[in-house]
């Protein structure tokens, strides 16, 4: 593996030198400067000629900025003359996987074509949005799941009364069937139904039993908060004593936290693919294993 580094993007750097102290890798990084236009431009200042450089660098919000910053790193990269090997943590765009309406753009298809054409060989990241979407990239794709330290840290740091772990809508089933499985506990998932041109979101009848139980909202990402807040709000009106949400990807855009503690929402656990001050679950190990498999 002499032939393998870890490079730090500027959005990424705290996993980056995480996933290169636990693979015994060397760490580079880049240099990054912003203009006052909103420009920015990045320097790479290491010779990586022949190396396969693992990528480091979500691209959460400011998304566009992060985008076209991984979009630059691995161009220069590969003009250099290595093997690019992209680890997204956060993967934007990845919602828009399908023309939901005439018109639409496939976002997540615009995307992996950007980064097969800057030279990407091989892409990793955490909980995509949605699976099927990986279909659209020509190049090997990976998405790891970060629900099993999500189940192990609420089984290890909260102290749960009958608990009950719910998704928030249906979609979510799968992902909170395995983490109810790891926790050896029951699962519910609720039904939501979302309007494609307003964005209203309505909780629909769901037959559960949560009087008096403790329940975890699991998801994958949280953004604004409010279908934690529907749904904590819903499951209150069943009789609910305690809930708390556990996301991979804690976006927390504008009043999420606040939106969510007036809901009742008793704490917010994420884990940091994406900065936040929820942040406190690495992904590092679930990478990590992800390259050890694909090197043995």
């Amino acid at each position: 593996m002499s032939d393998w580094i870890v490079l730090g993007g500027p959005s990424s750097i705290e996993i980056a030198k995480n996933l290169a102290k636990a693979m015994k890798l060397e760490l580079v990084q880049v240099d990054y400067k912003a203009f006052p236009d909103g420009e920015g431009k990045v320097r790479l200042n290491a010779d990586v000629m022949n190396k396969n450089v693992i990528m480091v660098h979500g691209t959460h919000p400011p998304c566009d900025t992060h985008l076209v910053q991984a979009l630059f790193i691995a161009h220069k990269l590969s003009q250099e003359g290595a093997s690019v090997h992209a680890c997204i943590p956060y993967l934007a765009y990845a919602r828009q996987d399908s023309e939901f309406q005439a018109g639409e753009v496939v976002s997540l298809a615009a995307i992996s074509h950007l980064f097969r054409t800057v030279g990407v060989k091989s892409l990793v990241t955490v909980d995509i949005h949605s699976s099927h979407g990986l279909g659209y990239f020509s190049i090997p794709s990976y998405s790891v799941s970060a629900i099993p330290l999500l189940a192990e840290f609420a089984k290890e740091k909260i102290t749960l009364n009958s608990p009950l772990a719910v998704s928030p809508d249906f979609g979510g089933s799968t992902r909170v069937e395995a983490f109810a499985r790891i926790l050896g506990i029951e699962k519910v998932s609720l039904k939501k139904a979302r309007s494609r041109t307003t964005g209203e979101i309505v909780m629909e009848e769901s037959n559960v039993e949560v009087s008096g139980r403790d329940i975890l909202l699991v998801d994958d990402m949280i953004s604004t908060g409010t279908s934690i807040q529907r749904a904590a709000k819903y499951l209150e009106g069943f009789g609910a004593k305690r809930v708390f949400a556990l996301c991979t990807h804690p976006l927390l855009v504008g009043r999420a936290m606040e939106i969510m503690e007036d809901a009742g929402v008793q704490e917010v656990i994420g884990t940091n693919t994406v900065p936040s001050p929820v942040s406190h679950i690495d992904v590092t190990p679930i990478l990590a294993d992800h390259y050890r498999t694909i090197w043995s």
